[in-house]
């Protein structure tokens, strides 16, 4: 059985790991430390912590930890998200907001972006044509992996895809690995914890981490070398896409700013960082408003409000529809992508709160608990998007932590402007395009989750029907 002692003005509530031990939520505390072998593991359910932590001592909890799934995923520790703090992160983190994921790229890639938008509604209306329902799950991921496709490689496809507009067997596995790769980033493997151990791949989680990084470089590395060649060879001379500018940037003497292996890898991280956060939480408000037609109707009268029915919603849109941004937030809020944030460990002792936080441990801020404490949010486990709405705009960043969309602070996610944008108009188009009923013979979604990955145990699926007139829908994909 697990250890305690008594929650002391210095120390948070702790614990030694066993089987038995009791989960973050069960223990009912706002934070704790949890021994993993020789690493302390500290989550964090309080906004006033978590502000702490990612704002007022940033700097302090800058690190990441060195992991076997961080290291595949990063080729080595060659890109952001998860690499440590050190002068590889801050050159690749400086390359992706300033010539990546800026404002006036994020301007140039926008036809790219509609058109997946427009594929979106192909392939759904396509659904209805054949009396199919919609399986979101499929539809939220695919349009997430399209779009992001699309933008670093001009192509929705890796292989010929489906005449209706859905994905291909290829298409299928690349996003299948993703997710595969994003269920074990920073899981708990027990040879993080006891590195002698590993190799020995005790729990399995090895060889799923592995395949899946295997899998998803083997789609996507030769169109990169295929690329550089081309580059190269002069055979190519005008940038397309982010591929395009990731080979072409140059240091101060006119030489390849980044190698091969960065840039696939930098490439990879960014497949993996931008298909889970927009699709689990439109797959959840999707079934959260079919089962709340109300919230579904007025949704669907800001749209008919703002934007009409004689044309389709676009991302200049997005500023104007407050109440659909707001049915997003609350999906992030309610139903968040994952238990926990990517770790962030701290690289000197510090005091978090009055509790002594020793240099070496991971903090992590608990999704669940900080989107469903309620002494934050009343009626924690109701889906309403009211409490979102006040005189100003609507966004889908959270800055005072009250629950967690892009983060915040230097290890904040960069691409808060693009994950936006992609959210609102995979929603948006949803829901100005189609009319939602749950399937024949069903009365209610059910909205049970997994444990392990809090998405919905069975995937949603819903009947689409079209509410716009005919000539609106696009006709090929």
């Amino acid at each position: 059985m697990a250890t305690h002692r008594k929650h002391s003005r210095n120390d948070p509530v702790q614990t030694d790991f066993s089987v038995d031990s009791p989960t973050h939520e069960d223990m009912n505390t706002d934070i704790c430390l949890i021994r993993f072998g020789r690493t302390n593991v500290v989550p964090v359910s309080c906004p006033v912590l978590a502000r702490e932590i990612l704002k007022k001592n940033d700097a302090v909890f800058s690190n990441r930890p060195t992991t076997l799934s961080a290291k595949s995923m990063s080729g080595g520790y060659l890109t952001t998200i998860v690499v440590p703090y050190n002068d590889q992160w801050k050159k690749m983190r400086k390359i992706l907001t300033s010539e990546i994921i800026s404002p006036a790229r994020h301007k140039w890639l926008h036809d790219k972006r509609a058109e997946e938008a427009d594929n979106l509604v192909f392939y759904i209306h396509n659904q209805y044509k054949s009396n199919k329902n919609v399986n979101l799950r499929i539809a939220t991921r695919h349009y997430c992996g399209n779009v992001i496709r699309k933008m670093v490689f001009s192509k929705r496809y890796f292989g010929k895809g489906m005449p209706d507009g859905g994905p291909g067997r290829e298409e299928i596995e690349h996003i299948d690995a993703i997710f595969i790769a994003l269920k074990y980033l920073y899981g708990f493997c027990i040879s993080d914890y006891m590195p002698f151990l590993l190799g020995l791949d005790l729990d399995g989680q090895e060889k799923f981490v592995l395949d899946a990084n295997k899998i998803i470089r083997n789609y996507q590395n030769p169109i990169v070398d295929e690329r550089i060649q081309q580059w190269r060879s002069g055979e190519r001379k005008e940038m397309e896409d982010l591929l395009d500018v990731f080979i072409t940037l140059q240091d101060s003497d006119g030489k390849p700013l980044l190698t091969p292996d960065e840039i696939k890898n930098q490439i990879a991280e960014i497949m993996i960082a931008t298909v889970d956060n927009p699709s689990n939480a439109i797959e959840w408000a999707m079934g959260e408003m079919l089962n709340q037609p109300e919230i579904l109707a007025k949704a669907t009268e800001e749209l008919d409000r703002v934007v009409g029915k004689d044309r389709l919603v676009q991302e200049s849109d997005i500023p104007n529809l407050n109440y659909v941004k707001a049915c997003a937030r609350e999906a992030f809020r309610l139903h968040p992508v994952a238990h926990f944030n990517v770790p962030h460990v701290a690289m000197e002792d510090t005091v978090i709160g009055d509790y002594f936080i020793p240099k070496g441990s991971w903090a992590i801020l608990s999704r669940y608990g900080l989107g469903r404490n309620p002494k934050t949010w009343p009626d924690p486990l109701k889906y309403d998007p009211e409490r979102h709405l006040n005189e100003g705009e609507v966004v889908l960043t959270e800055h005072d932590l009250r629950f967690v969309t892009f983060s915040t602070g230097r290890r904040g996610c960069v691409a808060a402007l693009l994950g936006s944008a992609m959210i609102t108009m995979l929603l948006a188009r949803m829901l100005q395009c189609f009319t939602w009923t749950p399937p024949a013979n069903v009365t209610e979604i059910d909205l049970t989750e997994t444990l392990d990955e809090l998405t919905p145990a069975t995937p949603i699926s819903a009947f689409a029907m079209p509410r716009l007139a005919t000539h609106l829908y696009p006709t090929s994909p």
